[in-house]
């Protein structure tokens, strides 16, 4: 059987060749008529696209690595499908991977990724901050690295909410709320965006307005469970705060999970807030005050990053990128009440 050719297609279609090889890569710069005229000569012929011929001749993949902690946190799975969508607008291919928080993991996923030439990799890295599997791999082949999330050293371009910003918003909150005693809950020791929303809370509680946020109050996971056994640590110790601050909202399910079983009511026992502000933060009991952190934001931001990167080459400057925060209030801290002093 002969091969049907893009030349036959846009001859049945009555179209230039180049006007049917932009149709078949997906270009949005042909008109819904043309698109409609030339697929429909496509399918009538039985055309199929060879892609990966495509792609050695325009010494591409059209594929971007993408890697995350970890996709069962609601935030995480938002921020892949914008990242999808985003990329895919542009006619490239996600490939998706979770490293567990594991450098190790991380190093293998870089790895295979860079071995079968993707044009980019976007990496919310590893709570470590080691960028040593980043340059062990990419550098190899010159492959643009974006980081999310959490930032690694200035030479990559990063896209992150602007933590300190929302730790100053979260302070400033908590301080007008009358709280005299504040503990910040979960994340991992090294995460850049846990000592930025600290240093930002730090800032505008004050001196006045005792903090702990030290290495005891920190967690091997981001998952509720950890959140969970963290607030159970800290009635242990027979001190509650005014106020608990989860790394996240995930963590603080578990906070709240903790609360309940022990009879006390956030928003009327203690003050609790978090930070991402998925969907589930206002379903809670009480509805969770949370930090909106843009997974939408985050993903089209750092989606044109890796595309300014991949078209510019070596030339490309990296950018650091910080997505304004926006605080959600709810009864979780609205319904509190200083407890009176002895």
């Amino acid at each position: 059987m002969t091969r049907v050719t893009l030349n036959d297609v846009s001859r049945a279609a009555g179209v230039s060749r180049a006007t049917a090889s932009l149709v078949v890569r997906g270009s949005d710069r042909i008109s819904p008529a043309t698109t409609a005229r030339v697929r429909a000569a496509m399918e009538q012929l039985g055309y199929v696209y060879d892609r990966g011929a495509a792609q050695l001749r325009g010494g591409r993949t059209m594929t971007v690595g993408v890697i995350v902690p970890e996709i069962r946190n609601p935030y995480l799975a938002d921020l892949l499908m914008t990242i999808e969508q985003s990329l895919s607008a542009h006619g490239y291919t996600s490939l998706i991977a979770h490293s567990g928080e594991s450098v190790r993991r991380e190093s293998e996923i870089l790895a295979t990724m860079t071995e079968r030439r993707v044009d980019g990799v976007l990496v919310h890295p590893s709570r470590t901050l080691d960028d040593a599997p980043l340059d062990e791999h990419t550098s190899r082949f010159d492959i643009p690295v974006v980081t999310m999330m959490r930032r690694l050293e200035d030479r990559f371009s990063s896209v992150t909410p602007d933590n300190e910003r929302a730790g100053v918003l979260m302070g400033e909150h908590l301080r007008t709320l009358g709280v005299r005693s504040v503990t910040f809950l979960g994340g991992p020791a090294h995460s850049s965006g846990r000592a930025d929303r600290i240093a930002g809370m730090r800032t505008s509680l004050g001196e006045s307005i005792a903090f702990e946020h030290g290495e005891q109050t920190t967690t091997a996971t981001t998952y509720s469970d950890a959140g969970r056994t963290a607030m159970a640590q800290i009635f242990e110790r027979g001190e509650l705060p005014d106020a608990v601050v989860g790394f996240s909202d995930i963590v603080t399910m578990g906070l709240y999970a903790e609360l309940h079983q022990r009879g006390l009511l956030p928003g009327r026992d203690v003050a609790v807030a978090s930070f991402d502000d998925i969907s589930m933060a206002s379903w809670l009991t009480p509805p969770l005050t949370s930090m909106a952190a843009g997974a939408d934001q985050v993903g089209v931001a750092a989606s044109e990053e890796i595309l300014a990167a991949i078209e510019q080459g070596p030339a490309h400057t990296p950018t650091r990128r910080l997505i304004p925060p926006e605080l959600r209030l709810r009864t979780s801290t609205l319904g509190w009440r200083p407890r009176p002093t002895a």
